[in-house]
């Protein structure tokens, strides 16, 4: 069931950055349109390895600041934009090169918090972005940064290994990658964003080619 709902995930978001994508051809000062296209960005980086996953979310806050400058008061902008610099600073080995990402994060939320005060998701971003540093040095402390990051999400949903000790570590690992990445790629607002981006979506899309 977990891996059903993680090829749909992949799916859905696969194809509404084609969706995104065909929409900025026609109108490329659809601010909505490249916010959209990014938070799909930032999902589907979790699929990938590393170095994908580091150009993903790259090509994610070009187009976040793309649609910044097409609105700059735009806030599901400004706490995407903060997501993202979060999720970049937790690929990086070093603590002197992820602090300047998580210290743009927490502005980014602060910013969108401003935008729209009453907003609780923007507030419990903003709080909880004051962990991201010490949860990224307990990673590096433990060894925890490749193990966690070096795969794709497929290692969350395996279940076999050559011994007991290597699966028990593995879904440890795994287990720490989802909850990090759970909070990190848009945050406590999954929900709201997957029932946001659905919304524009039409219903009847064809299916994916396979």
């Amino acid at each position: 069931m977990e891996m059903s709902n993680e090829l749909d995930r992949l799916l859905f978001f696969e194809q509404a950055c084609k969706i995104s994508e065909a929409t900025y051809a026609v109108n490329p000062l659809d601010a909505d349109n490249l916010t959209r296209w990014a938070g799909a960005l930032l999902e589907l980086s979790q699929f990938q390895s590393v170095p994908d996953s580091q150009k993903m979310i790259q090509d994610a806050i070009s187009k976040l600041e793309e649609a910044l400058s097409i609105n700059p008061k735009k806030h599901d902008a400004l706490w995407c934009l903060g997501n993202a610099q979060t999720a970049f600073a937790f690929m990086t080995n070093k603590e002197d090169e992820a602090r300047p990402y998580f210290e743009k994060a927490t502005q980014y939320f602060q910013q969108a918090l401003d935008e729209d005060p009453g907003n609780e998701i923007f507030r419990k971003s903003l709080e909880v972005s004051a962990k991201a540093p010490e949860i990224h040095q307990e990673i590096i402390k433990h060894g925890l940064s490749q193990q966690m990051l070096g795969a794709g999400p497929s290692s969350s949903t395996s279940t076999s290994s050559s011994s007991t000790k290597t699966a028990t570590k593995n879904k440890k690992s795994s287990d720490l990658k989802y909850d990090i990445f759970g909070w990190i790629i848009l945050a406590v607002g999954i929900v709201t964003w997957v029932g946001f981006a659905k919304s524009q979506i039409p219903p009847s899309l064809p299916p994916p080619p396979r």
